[in-house]
Formats: C-alpha cells, sequence, structure tokens
C-alpha cells in the first residue's frame, strides 16, 4: 500500500480531479463577487464561449468523420 501512495501518477490524478472539482465553484464566487453589470456580462460571456467551444468540438468531430469516410486516394 505504501508503494501505490508513494507513486507520482497517483499523485497527479488526485490533483486533478480536485482542480476539476474545484475550479469551477471558484470561477462562480468570482463572478457572483463582481459587481452588477461586470457579473451579467461575464455570465453571458462565459455562456458564449461554451457555446463556441462546444460549436468547434462537433465541428472538428464532423470533420474527422468526413476524413475517415474519404476514400485513400494515390
Amino acid at each position: 500500500m505504501y508503494k501505490v501512495l508513494t507513486e507520482k501518477w497517483l499523485w497527479i490524478i488526485i490533483f486533478a480531479l480536485i482542480l476539476i472539482i474545484v475550479m469551477p465553484l471558484i470561477i462562480v464566487w468570482f463572478i457572483l463577487l463582481l459587481p452588477f453589470p461586470l457579473n451579467m456580462i461575464s455570465t453571458i460571456l462565459l455562456i458564449v464561449g461554451w457555446g463556441v467551444a462546444a460549436g468547434y468540438k462537433e465541428w472538428i468531430i464532423e470533420k474527422r468523420k468526413d476524413e475517415e469516410k474519404k476514400p485513400v486516394e494515390g
């Protein structure tokens, strides 16, 4: 058991999972601390940015599927 706890990869995974859980809470807390017009603007920008990132991801996936369907020329 002690050998597993000294592995570097285990602590990297634990740290990454903690960040995945804590960072959204910190971002929301920071947005709530902003004064009225800024917190509304930052919320809208966050939603728009999230949508752009999701759309880009879907576009990349579709592009990759189209390239896989093409016959290999040569």
